[in-house]
């Protein structure tokens, strides 16, 4: 069955999350993503937090489905041999840090002339101008100067870090969202373009609703913790047994109340006139929250879940990762999938494509060994003989 970007050749260049998030994505999709890296080294993210079971998960999350090439781009040999490779591909993504590519030569504007139909996608912290667009950034540097943590955690506690990685994976997906626009432009006019996308940019993009409060209720507003604007249901509420995370987060607005107190048969949310009214439960939320929490206390979060999600009220179990992994909806979406990697000692569970596509569904592939298919590439891509590529090995080129 053919993909749906099949016929795509991208040079991956990138390390660590939000380039490597992108390209995987669009391997995914069926992308062939050659990922070129440095001999002997490698993505950083193959040894950054590595376990006794051998490569890193870190890397391998975000690896998929792709070919692995290695090339030393400081040699003479490493240049012409990049060069080449530009002259097929379709789109090239880097994440090093701003100039570098230009310092080796290898620069936007001298691939444009090797071929002008090449797409030039660039993730940077803060770009590649404005006043700010020398500085390096990780995950919470953007997720700092985009936003997002200032509008995070408690009013009486400091600006707080989100873990799902918005700064990172966030800005991959918006770049795999440019370059597919410009894939598409490329169409019509047979030209190529530099593709841009700053990890603050992506976060403030994200950050739309909170930028509308400020305007909409008169500058920067408290932080709220877990409660969703002036609703009653709307925030988390323990459950059964105890633990940490055995919560869930209800939101029942106003025309779902009548349905939210048939599924808890309580008499007194159905006859209390403190409660008959948006505006009066959220004026009577110190007495209400604690009749919730007193129900949901008795049953567990995905009894509760189950219950009010059956009643046509948004509930969700506040699920932990080991949950997550064991989620049996994720499994039949294939959204957690098996891997086998030969280098790490057993497989591993990681996530699969959460695009479905009906005519081209995607398959998760195992991420490629360091270097596993230069031989091949470099045969395939730039007709490197084997006596040839013996040469480029003994004098570390590749």
């Amino acid at each position: 069955m053919m993909s749906a970007l099949d016929g795509i050749r991208i040079i991956d260049m990138t390390h660590n999350q939000a380039g490597p998030a992108c390209t995987q994505i669009l391997a995914w999709l069926g992308a062939d993503v050659i990922k070129l890296e440095a001999p002997g080294k490698g993505d950083v993210a193959r040894t950054n937090m590595a376990d006794e079971r051998g490569e890193s998960l870190f890397f391998l999350v975000l690896n998929a489905n792709k070919r692995s090439l290695t090339l030393d781009l400081k040699t003479g040999d490493g240049k012409a041999l990049f060069k080449k490779l530009m002259t097929g591909a379709d789109v090239l993504v880097e994440n090093f840090s701003p100039g570098a590519l230009d310092r080796l030569g290898l620069g936007y504007e001298v691939l444009k002339d090797l071929n002008p139909r090449l797409v030039y996608a660039t993730v940077k912290g803060f770009g590649t101008w404005g006043p700010y667009s020398g500085f390096k950034s990780f995950e919470p540097i953007a997720q700092a100067m985009g936003g997002a943590m200032c509008v995070t955690g408690w009013p009486d506690g400091p600006p707080t870090l989100l873990w799902p990685a918005v700064g990172d994976s966030g800005t991959g997906m918006h770049l795999a969202i440019g370059i597919l626009a410009a894939l598409q432009q490329r169409h019509r006019t047979g030209l190529g373009q530099h593709v841009e996308v700053s990890m603050q940019d992506a976060v403030a993009n994200l950050l739309r609703v909170s930028l509308r409060d400020h305007q909409r209720l008169g500058g920067v507003q408290p932080r709220t913790g877990n409660q969703l604007g002036r609703t009653v249901p709307g925030s988390t509420y323990p459950c059964a047994p105890g633990g940490p995370n055995d919560h869930v987060f209800i939101f029942a607005q106003a025309q779902m109340w009548p349905a939210f107190v048939e599924a808890l048969d309580i008499d007194e949310l159905r006859s209390d006139p403190r409660f008959a009214t948006l505006q009066a439960r959220w004026e009577n939320r110190d007495v209400l929250n604690p009749i919730i929490e007193g129900w949901t206390r008795r049953h567990t979060k995905h009894e509760v879940m189950r219950r009010l999600g059956a009643a046509g009220v948004p509930c969700g179990a506040c699920q932990d990762t080991g949950e997550v992994l064991d989620d049996p909806h994720l499994a039949a979406r294939d959204m957690i999938v098996e891997v086998d990697y030969p280098e790490r000692d057993g497989t591993y569970r990681t996530v699969g494509c959460p695009v479905k596509l009906s005519d081209s569904p995607a398959e998760v592939a195992r991420p490629p060994t360091l270097g596993e298919h230069t031989a091949d590439l470099l045969a395939e891509l730039c007709g490197v003989s084997p006596e040839e590529l013996a040469r480029l090995e003994e004098q570390g080129v590749v």
